[in-house]
């Protein structure tokens, strides 16, 4: 009997994960990861850790099954939040919930789940786990969840094969409506609970309360730039638009640059109160009214503290069509597919959760990976993770620069 530990979240996915599994004739523990304990950020009603961790209690005790809870909180804030604060403070926009499946529930618990004698480990997410052989050796591989309104393959991008070899999905071929159905059939707590939203552990945050604990507000002007000196500067950088599979290694990087703008680009229409509290593609929080269509962040300044900004989600400012992965930040998933200098390969790539596969292209070169897409892309956003896709299968992921 092969024991698998369950990260209990208090959630009705991990509750009917765990209870799967001891159908399956698996011996099951649950274990609740407490990961925060400063409430004065979370919005109290949206996910209190206490909450969760008594409901995910009720559940290990009505599946019969040992639990207990591990205080993590120390580990996620020297590698989730500390590393949150640095980004930001740098103008980039992290994925907390990437990084903490990568450093937290798939490296710290996992090892702790170990050291109890696991033989696996299991989360709610949905996606799902493959094995093929590769010149005789076992390769795991990562692959969307059956239920297209909620795949999280792109959560966990980051995932090795030694951390995909020891985890089981076990809701990964189901919709959720089916997971609610076993939920209420067992009668578990869980069954009509909302799901959680906001940062990975924590809860709903609101993040300008955050991060003000480290980075202070600092006023600054907002600008706005128009949208014929946004593809002024554009064009400045890309002369003509070449067609993707012929792109040449120097045709991409120019495509991959991001316009630079400065005060003088555009008109003073507002304040805020700290530049690394926005992000690009942001709309809400700008307090900025009058215009024909709503304002988007296209571009901010930490050095000087400007926000640049354009009217409606098709300013060309928003738009890019490549982006770099810097050497040292490209993960393979499936390290068999990785590619040598100079190689060109066509993929499916998203640049955010749920975004639908793109067309895309990697181009790997000395300095790291550019990725160039068919369409022109919104928003690419320094600090996000770029996820590449063959069908369902994800194959590798990387920071964008």
């Amino acid at each position: 009997m092969k024991t698998v530990v369950v990260g209990l979240s208090g959630g009705v996915d991990s509750s009917v994960s765990a209870y799967l599994l001891k159908e399956a004739g698996y011996n099951v523990i649950g274990l609740f990861m407490k990961n925060w304990h400063d409430d004065s950020v979370t919005i109290s009603d949206d996910c209190p850790w206490l909450d969760d961790s008594n409901d995910a209690m009720l559940v290990a005790e009505k599946l019969g099954i040992p639990f207990q809870t591990v205080d993590l909180s120390v580990e996620y804030k020297d590698r989730i939040v500390d590393y949150m604060f640095r980004e930001y403070e740098m103008g980039r926009t992290p994925n907390p919930d990437v990084l903490c499946n990568r450093e937290i529930k798939f490296d710290v618990f996992m090892k702790i789940a170990l050291e109890l004698g696991a033989d696996f480990v299991a989360t709610g997410h949905y996606c799902q786990k493959g094995e093929i052989e590769v010149d005789g050796k076992p390769i795991f591989q990562l692959k969307a969840g059956a239920d297209d309104n909620k795949d999280q393959s792109y959560f966990l991008c980051q995932l090795s094969q030694e951390q995909l070899a020891k985890t089981l999905f076990p809701i990964g071929s189901l919709q959720k409506s089916e997971v609610r159905k076993i939920a209420k059939e067992q009668n578990l707590v869980t069954a009509d609970k909302k799901d959680s939203q906001g940062l990975c552990f924590i809860g709903k945050v609101r993040l300008p309360d955050f991060l003000q604990q480290q980075l202070k507000p600092k006023e600054g002007v907002i600008v706005e730039i128009s949208a014929a000196k946004a593809q002024e500067k554009l064009d400045l950088i890309q002369e003509e638009q070449i067609d993707s599979v012929a792109i040449s290694a120097a045709a991409v990087s120019v495509l991959a640059e991001k316009p630079k703008y400065t005060i003088t680009d555009g008109k003073v229409v507002g304040k805020h109160q700290g530049a690394h509290y926005f992000t690009k593609g942001q709309r809400k929080g700008l307090a900025v009214g009058g215009t024909a269509e709503p304002l988007f962040v296209i571009d901010t300044d930490v050095e000087e503290n400007i926000i640049y900004t354009g009217q409606g989600k098709d300013h060309p400012g928003l738009l890019r069509s490549a982006l770099f992965v810097q050497e040292s930040e490209i993960h393979y998933i499936r390290e068999d597919l990785h590619l040598e200098n100079g190689e060109i390969r066509e993929v499916e790539a998203r640049i955010r959760y749920r975004q639908p596969l793109q067309k895309a292209w990697l181009h790997k070169e000395n300095s790291g990976l550019y990725v160039s897409f068919d369409e022109p892309q919104a928003a690419i956003s320094e600090g996000q993770f770029v996820a590449w896709y063959d069908g369902a299968e994800c194959l590798g992921s990387g920071v964008i620069s």
